[in-house]
């Protein structure tokens, strides 16, 4: 098999790499205040070198008053001190390597905090003034904001810049919560100042950067009014005003040039909540390395859904040469133990035979993989009470991402932290429900048919295929649905996937089943809501 120069000289390991996603708030608590930090993360290094990932991406750590958890960055260049310090991540990002493990952070480019001294000069500045071009600050209109669009988070995009002047009037978008105000992306300034923080991190060695948002940093000319105003409370999607312009391309190809002039070149990451075919767009040669499979993250149970978007998304590859980025979970999705559940009465039986199905597959797609914290464990969304919920869109909108956010159990023990928290003896910032130590680390670790146990033994089967040559970085996917329900997914002439979605056991393709997810029934079938990796003979 002739691979391209990339694949030899290791400057193409995103393609098959498989990433843990460390949501530092909720990963480990080091110095005790019921809060996760880099310290913790530090700590456990060491466990998330033992799954067998290739790296770890890490959410918003900087600076921060936390409103939006880390997404409200009031400096980029920097860690916030609830987390550590600068010095600590030095020593973390040593370690991680140490280890094996590359290191995404996540760069927020299309909003900063309403704390951000960017921000702060503008409030106090005249209308007009430099300081206000470098964000959307605009006239309002017969007494009320500039135009009709909806925030992400509820409610109106727009507030006062200055609430307190009856002379200063005019108004300044903020596409999610009102601390959080939108860049403006058409004043070349904001570009400028955005390459000295990706050559900031770049320097420290940060092998990459997760973009979030990244469809959205221009808006459209003259901020014209949404079609559908009473639709655009998810903001990205149903308001074209505000995402997916083609200006939005030639930043990226600026920051690929600057990730290129590195050796090695680091890698971008989009977050492109996007269809298939739009999002495909972000990762063509000369921009984007990868963009999160969206359209896939959100599906149901449903096998004929997977064929068909599995199959856009190795139409993209084919097209633009990037292979698809998958992922099942992150910090604003509902856990898939949860959202696969048969019915909404469900006791979490056939949802956690699912999550743990759709993980292994997931691992066995060709491309790179995500996982989110706590993934490997399997762990259900939690009902957060509402007096405890710390999401702002809960405020606003009455929807809460809290329940994927509670923190890790590590450990059996029946105190308030299951061993996330050592030193502390309250509740940790969200609180851990009852039961919690029954599905941590100490608990599946001692179990050898836990989740864990099979995503270390699925990611060290991921490497072995790879180093036979079974399994290719330049794999692509040919899907189908079958009647039975039965989804199929075959890289290659010697290997498949194959996922049972429907409510009958199913007959598997010829072949050698290398590792499933349940075990076979004693006719060789796979059951129900199981996955397997079949080796084709």
């Amino acid at each position: 098999m002739t691979r391209p120069a990339d694949a030899v000289s290791g400057t193409g390991w995103w393609r098959n790499a498989v990433i843990y996603q460390v949501y530092p708030r909720s990963f480990a608590d080091g110095d005790g205040d019921g809060v996760g930090d880099l310290a913790g993360l530090l700590g456990r290094l060491p466990y998330i070198a033992s799954l067998g990932v290739d790296g770890i991406w890490l959410t918003p750590f900087q600076p921060s008053p936390q409103v939006d958890q880390g997404y409200d960055v009031s400096d980029y260049c920097g860690v916030e001190p609830l987390f550590g310090t600068l010095a600590q991540f030095d020593d973390l990002l040593e370690a991680a390597h140490t280890l094996g493990l590359r290191v995404i952070l996540d760069v927020v480019p299309n909003h900063c905090s309403s704390e951000h001294p960017l921000f702060r000069a503008a409030v106090t500045a005249a209308p007009g003034s430099p300081e206000r071009a470098m964000f959307h600050v605009e006239d309002g209109l017969d007494g009320g904001p500039p135009n009709n669009w909806r925030s992400v988070f509820g409610g109106a995009a727009w507030s006062r810049i200055d609430p307190a002047s009856e002379a200063d009037r005019q108004w300044y978008l903020h596409l999610f919560s009102a601390e959080q105000s939108d860049w403006n992306w058409r004043n070349p300034a904001v570009g400028d100042y955005f390459e000295g923080v990706l050559r900031f991190w770049f320097d420290r060695g940060v092998d990459g950067l997760r973009i979030d948002v990244a469809h959205a940093l221009f808006k459209a000319e003259g901020l014209p009014d949404a079609e559908r105003p009473e639709d655009v409370v998810d903001g990205l999607r149903s308001n074209p005003q505000v995402s997916d312009h083609e200006e939005v391309h030639d930043v990226y190809r600026r920051w690929r040039r600057l990730a290129d002039s590195y050796s090695p070149a680091r890698v971008l990451v989009g977050e492109v909540n996007l269809e298939p075919q739009r999002a495909a767009r972000y990762i063509r040669p000369d921009e984007m390395h990868q963009a999160f499979a969206f359209a896939f993250a959100t599906l149901g149970w449903d096998a004929a859904a997977w064929a068909r978007i599995g199959t856009e998304l190795d139409a993209a590859r084919r097209e633009h040469g990037a292979p698809p980025t998958w992922a099942l979970e992150n910090h604003d999705l509902v856990r898939t133990a949860t959202r696969f559940a048969f019915t909404p009465s469900d006791d979490g039986g056939r949802g956690v035979l699912r999550a743990r199905a759709g993980l292994l597959a997931v691992l066995g797609l060709p491309g790179s993989a995500y996982v989110y914290q706590g993934q490997e464990l399997n762990l259900p969304e939690v009902e957060v009470l509402p007096a405890a919920r710390m999401d702002p869109m809960w405020t606003r909108s009455g929807v809460s991402r809290d329940g994927a956010r509670v923190p890790l159990p590590w450990t059996v023990s029946p105190d308030n932290t299951f061993g996330f928290s050592p030193a502390y003896a309250g509740d940790p910032w969200l609180p851990t429900p009852p039961g919690w130590g029954a599905t941590s680390v100490e608990a599946q670790e001692r179990n050898v048919d836990s989740t864990l146990h099979l995503v270390r033994a699925a990611l060290d089967l991921r490497r072995s295929l790879h180093e036979e040559g079974v399994l290719s970085s330049y794999d692509g996917g040919t899907w189908r649905a079958e009647d039975n329900g039965l989804l199929v997914c075959e890289r290659g002439e010697q290997f498949l996937v194959a996922v049972a979605m429907g409510d009958t056991p199913a007959n598997l393709p010829d072949g050698d089943v290398l590792i499933a997810s349940s075990a076979l029934t004693p006719e060789g079938l796979l059951p129900p809501d199981a996955s397997a990796w079949v080796r084709r003979v």
